[in-house]
């Protein structure tokens, strides 16, 4: 049962929350005024949290996919013990843990970055996913050592995204049970009135999607609420608790219409919202000992028995099945097996095959050498190489299963992806053509943006996709994708430097990954492997070098690097020395010291052209003012792959003759 205690707990939160946004003059009140009801009940009632435990993993995760309501997130992680009220009076000030949208590791207790409409909701699903995996691989009959909810708290602009529809249809198909959305319903976005844009019937889309759907009526109703909650707890499949709340509730002049969801109250108006609280107007930032006492008395005093129980549990485990204890307990650490990379191929020189056949050979042999690698491609596994042969699929009945059938669902496959990643027990992956990652963009700047250990493989990375033509023809993704900050964009020459790729990718504990492989067949690169594997880490090094001394500097990555070796070998034979340089990785390149950068690319040596069949950006800050770049800055053509490859200049003849004109 609720009282008056718990109505005074809502209240001082939505008041906490208006005194930060008024101190800032910025932020969105509308949301946490409204929804407040919803969150208190689920953290007081429900949520299985404690912020200040937050590597337990078999806590529940909270997400705010409406992320421009962070002041509401701040203000229960403070009555929470998370954080000072400092940083709730720094809210959206330089250096402090609450900025204008919650950003994982950045502030102790927020799960993951949200802020980005759908994208939180979508990451929830991999979340729900990472968990029911884990569940049907490591659970015993009654020793349950991964069993929690995830609980989403989201917007009608959630709701519209395009994302919402790929993951809901994702989350309903896979019957993710541990998967509850409790969605702000309250008929207003940020322009106006909700249904100028929006009028579809959200119980009906969810429960066709294979959801359950709850409505509760009023979004102040305790009860109401608590009672939803704990039905969709025990209901087969995702659930859906649509509450109609109102937004910026107490503020009477602006409460219920847009001027309440992304603009500060003001004085006048939140003076009003005070009265209406039953507060007192003068009293700013303040949280009374009974709020924090209530919070410790529910909240927290739950959650610690949780975690005590769960480590009693996870000890008896451990005596009765000590190997997948072990396997578990790594999993948790988001640590590798010892010498996992060991069994993985190595290529000798006769081996000629496209990069994508090389990564589906590694991804065999590291689901073997890492158990908690898990992934799946967008409908396309067969032609990017990423299922596990001799594993199961995963879905409702294997939750076991190794291969995820993501569907025609790139964004969502992304944005899944990370959400396992944040979760942690897993190394995940998702795979699909390099030209879509177009569709996936938003998901994969999310990964950088929290440093997640996430892995995305493209395939088909050039215009020697060939007939299929310009729509499926990589040029601009290249250089898009290096533009995002801490991202590793990886485009191997061979399988060996798509070998170390792969390590590269699983070893990173806050870099995401982009592996950009090809169709067409490629050489192995005469190296030592030593010399291979630094260089590669490094991204960048020097795979051919004429006796004399270089007058020239080729540059190329992928395909391109034995082009350029190829031509290396015609300009050595006319007496003129030249050096190759494979750059599989920018992002890691111009991280080494500027020692090493001089000892691959030796600002001497000025006749530089670089070789890549993408679009020309960025190419020019290695070749320099006097250099060449060979690039495609124009869309691809249909016709057969090698004839495109041709009639767009990469060929030996070719670029020996933009050498000449040097």
């Amino acid at each position: 049962m609720f009282n008056k205690n718990d109505q005074f707990a809502i209240d001082t939160i939505r008041a906490l929350s208006i005194d930060m946004i008024e101190n800032a003059n910025s932020g969105h009140p509308g949301l946490p005024m409204g929804a407040a009801p919803m969150a208190y009940t689920l953290w007081t009632r429900h949520l299985n949290f404690n912020p200040q435990s937050s590597e337990y993993f078999n806590r529940d995760r909270f997400v705010l996919s409406a992320g421009h309501g962070s002041a509401l997130l701040y203000s229960l992680l403070h009555v929470a013990g998370s954080l000072e009220m400092n940083e709730l009076k720094q809210f959206r000030q330089w250096g402090s843990k609450t900025p204008g949208h919650p950003e994982f590791k950045h502030t102790q207790g927020v799960e993951i970055t949200t802020g980005p409409l759908g994208q939180g909701l979508a990451m929830s699903v991999g979340m729900a996913l990472a968990e029911k995996h884990l569940a049907g691989k490591f659970n015993k009959e009654n020793m349950n050592i991964v069993d929690h909810y995830t609980y989403v708290l989201a917007s009608d602009g959630d709701l519209m995204e395009g994302i919402s529809h790929e993951a809901a249809s994702f989350a309903g198909h896979n019957n993710l049970d541990k998967l509850i959305v409790l969605y702000d319903s309250n008929d207003i976005s940020l322009d106006g009135e909700l249904n100028k844009a929006f009028s579809e019937n959200t119980k009906e889309r969810f429960e066709s999607y294979g959801w359950n759907h709850i409505l509760v009526k009023d979004g102040n109703n305790l009860e109401e609420i608590d009672n939803a909650i704990s039905k969709a707890k025990e209901q087969n499949g995702p659930t859906i608790i649509e509450v109609k709340t109102i937004i910026g509730f107490g503020a009477t002049n602006k409460q219920g219409t847009h001027g309440v969801h992304g603009a500060p109250l003001g004085e006048e108006e939140r003076k009003i919202a005070f009265e209406n609280y039953g507060l007192d107007p003068d009293d700013r930032f303040n949280v009374p000992e009974e709020v924090y006492q209530l919070f410790r008395e529910t909240m927290l005093k739950r959650a610690n028995e949780n975690e005590s129980q769960w480590h009693q549990i996870l000890e008896e485990y451990g005596q009765v099945y000590p190997e997948l204890a072990q396997e578990f307990k790594l999993a948790m650490s988001r640590e590798l097996p010892n010498s996992y990379e060991k069994e993985l191929p190595r290529f000798g020189l006769e081996h000629n095959a496209a990069s994508r056949a090389d990564s589906g050979e590694i991804i065999q042999a590291l689901s073997q050498s890492v158990p908690s690698f898990f992934g799946g491609s967008a409908d396309l596994a067969g032609s990017n190489k990423s299922n596990v042969k001799e594993a199961i699929d995963f879905d409702k009945e294997h939750p076991e299963g190794k291969n995820i059938w993501f569907g025609v669902r790139e964004f969502a496959m992304g944005a899944a992806v990370n959400g396992m990643a944040a979760h942690g027990g897993i190394h995940p992956y998702g795979a699909t053509f390099f030209v879509f990652s177009d569709y996936l963009k938003p998901a994969l700047r999310l990964s950088a943006l929290m440093g997640l250990n996430s892995t995305f493989i493209f395939t088909h990375d050039s215009i020697a996709v060939g007939e299929d033509g310009p729509t499926h023809e990589p040029i601009e993704q290249l250089a898009g994708l290096r533009a995002i900050p801490n991202m590793n964009v990886i485009r191997p020459a061979d399988g060996n430097e798509t070998r170390v790729a792969w390590q590269v990718a699983l070893e990173s504990k806050s870099t995401p990954t982009s592996l950009v492989l090809t169709r067409q067949n490629l050489k192995t690169i005469d190296v030592e492997q030593d010399k291979l594997e630094e260089g590669v880490r490094k991204g960048a090094y020097v795979v051919f070098e004429s006796n004399r001394n270089p007058e020239y500097l080729l540059l190329a990555t992928g395909s391109e690097v034995n082009l350029a070796i190829e031509v290396a070998h015609d300009l050595d034979e006319q007496g003129k020395g030249v050096r190759v340089v494979s750059m599989p990785n920018w992002h890691a390149f111009d991280q080494q010291s500027e020692e090493y950068k001089e000892s691959i690319i030796p600002s001497h040596i000025t006749k530089r052209i670089s070789i890549e069949m993408a679009s020309s950006l960025g190419w020019h800050k290695y070749v320099g003012s006097k250099g060449k770049v060979i690039a495609i800055d124009t869309f691809g053509a249909s016709a057969p792959g090698n004839l495109v490859v041709e009639k767009y200049g990469f060929t030996k003849e070719n670029v020996l003759n933009e050498i000449q004109n040097f």
